[in-house]
C-alpha cells in the first residue's frame, strides 16, 4: 500500500539485514530433498490477498509436482525495505511482486531478469500492448503488470451516512473534499480522513489535477517548491483544524490497513488503492465504499489507471523456466484467476478479465464496478518513474513529518525536499 509507512527504520533494517544474510545461505533457486525445485515468491499485501495467494500457489504446485514454492508477504513498507536489502546482497527472490516505482531501479541494478529470455514459457499476447509496455526499461521487458488499479477515497459508509454530510461523488474537487472532512470532524468528533500530506501518491493526484506531474519525461522533477509548499500548507491547515488525523497517527502508519486511522476507528475515510481496500472490510463495522479521488478546481482529474503491481523474476535465479511458469500461471491460468479475483486489481489478461467479470462477487465486484464507473474519464497514466523516486518516497514522508510535528514550515520543508530530490535524481 504505497503511501503508508513505518517508523523505527534503523532497528527494522538491522533485523532485515540479518534475515537476508541467513536467507542468503541457501541462495535463490535451491532444490529441496527429493529433487524438487524450490522457488521463493514474495509479495506485499493484506491477509485476504495472502489467503488467496496461498490457495493459488497450492494449485500451481499440484499442476507442477516437481516444484515447491516458498511464500512470504508483509505490509508494503516492510516488504520494500526487505526486498531492497535482499537485492543489494544478491539474494533477490526467484519471483517477486513489484511496484511501479521499483522497476527502473531494479532493472538498472541488474536485479531483474530480461523476460525475453523466457518468452517461450511466459505468455503475454493477452495483455494490452500499452499496459505491457509499462514494465519495460530501455525497450527491455523486465516486469509484467499483474492487475490494473486506481487510487480511491475509501470510507466508512455507516459513519458517513449518519453524519448527514453528502456522500463522496464523482467530480468533487479538493476544496469540496476539504470542506467535507471538516464537516465530518465537526459532526463525528473524530478526523474526517487520514492526513494525505504524507502521501506522495495523493500529492501526485493533486498535481495532475493542475496539469502537472511528479516527473518530466526525461526523469527530472516535474514540480516546484512552490507547488509542494501549497500542497503541504493545504494539508497542514486541515491537520491543525483537526479535520484530518494528527501527527502521532499518520507518522506511525506501517503499510497495513489495520494501523490506519480508518482501520482503527479513528477516522471516517482514507486514501488507498482500490484492491487493497478489501482489508478494511474486517475492521470497519459499518462497511466501506469506494469513491473517486478529488479533481482539480476546474474539474481536471488527477486520478489514473495504473498497473496495480508487477511480477518480476530474479536475474540470478537458478530456475528461470520454473519461475517463468509460476508467473505465467498467476497471469494466465483461469482457475488461478478465479481464486485471486481482484485482490491485485482487475486481471490484465483480456480474455480472463471478460470471462471473470460476471462471476466477480463481494469486494471484487466492488472494485470492478468502481473502475467501470471511471472508464473514459481519466487521463493516461504517467511513464514509470525514475529509480530515484523509490528513495524519495521516504524523503517525502520524512519531510512532511517535520511539518506535521510543527518543527518546520511547509515552505521550508518543501524547499528542503526539492533540493534533495534534484540531487537524488542527478545521482
Amino acid at each position: 500500500m504505497p503511501g503508508h509507512r513505518t517508523k523505527g527504520f534503523c532497528a527494522a533494517a538491522a533485523a532485515l539485514v540479518l534475515s537476508a544474510m541467513l536467507a542468503g545461505c541457501g541462495g535463490s533457486g535451491e532444490s529441496a530433498g527429493g529433487g524438487k525445485v524450490v522457488l521463493r515468491y514474495t509479495w506485499w499485501g493484506n491477509p485476504d490477498r495472502a489467503a488467496r495467494t496461498e490457495q493459488a500457489v497450492a494449485l500451481f504446485e499440484k499442476q507442477h509436482p516437481n516444484v515447491r514454492v516458498q511464500t512470504s508477504f508483509s505490509g508494503y513498507d516492510a516488504y520494500k525495505q526487505k526486498l531492497a536489502i535482499q537485492a543489494t546482497g544478491g539474494d533477490a527472490p526467484d519471483v517477486m511482486q513489484l511496484d511501479y516505482r521499483q522497476i527502473d531501479q531494479y532493472a538498472s541494478g541488474h536485479v531483474l531478469l530480461d523476460l525475453g529470455k523466457v518468452e517461450d514459457v511466459l505468455r503475454t499476447a493477452e495483455i494490452a500492448p500499452g499496459l505491457l509496455a509499462t514494465g519495460r526499461v530501455n525497450g527491455t521487458q523486465y516486469a509484467i503488470p499483474q492487475g490494473r488499479g486506481t487510487e480511491t477515497v475509501v470510507y466508512d459508509v455507516a459513519a458517513w451516512k449518519a453524519s448527514g454530510v453528502p456522500l463522496p461523488r464523482k467530480g468533487w474537487t479538493w476544496t469540496q473534499w476539504a470542506d467535507d472532512v471538516r464537516e465530518l470532524a465537526k459532526r463525528t468528533g473524530r478526523p474526517g480522513a487520514t492526513d494525505p500530506g504524507q502521501s506522495e501518491d495523493a500529492f501526485e493526484v493533486w498535481l495532475r489535477g493542475q496539469g502537472k506531474a511528479l516527473y518530466t519525461k526525461a526523469g527530472g522533477l516535474g514540480f516546484s517548491a512552490d507547488d509542494l509548499a501549497r500542497w503541504w500548507t493545504f494539508t497542514d491547515r486541515l491537520r491543525r483544524e483537526g479535520a484530518v488525523s494528527p501527527a502521532e497517527q499518520t507518522t506511525q502508519l506501517d503499510g497495513s490497513v489495520e494501523n490506519t486511522p480508518l482501520g482503527r476507528g479513528k477516522a471516517t475515510a482514507d486514501f488507498n488503492w482500490d484492491a487493497p481496500s478489501s482489508g478494511y472490510l474486517a475492521l470497519v463495522k459499518g462497511g466501506v465504499a469506494l469513491a473517486p479521488m478529488p479533481s482539480g478546481e476546474d474539474g481536471t482529474p488527477g486520478q489514473y489507471f495504473k498497473p496495480s503491481m508487477f511480477l518480476g523474476i530474479g536475474a540470478h535465479t537458478g530456475h528461470r523456466k520454473e519461475a517463468a511458469a509460476l508467473v505465467d500461471f498467476l497471469l494466465n491460468d483461469r482457475q488461478a484467476a478465479k481464486i485471486l479475483g481482484a485482490t491485485r486489481g482487475i486481471p490484465v489478461n483480456e480474455t480472463i478479465r471478460k470471462q471473470t467479470a460476471s462471476r466477480l462477487k463481494d469486494f471484487d465486484r466492488t472494485v470492478a464496478d468502481f473502475q467501470s464507473s471511471l472508464e473514459g474519464s481519466l487521463k493516461d497514466p504517467p511513464q514509470a518513474p525514475p529509480s530515484g523516486d523509490n528513495a524519495l518516497q521516504t524523503t517525502f514522508q520524512r519531510d512532511y513529518d517535520q511539518v506535521s510535528y510543527e518543527r518546520m514550515s511547509p515552505r521550508r520543508a518543501a524547499e528542503n525536499y526539492v533540493t534533495e530530490a534534484k540531487a537524488e535524481l542527478r545521482s
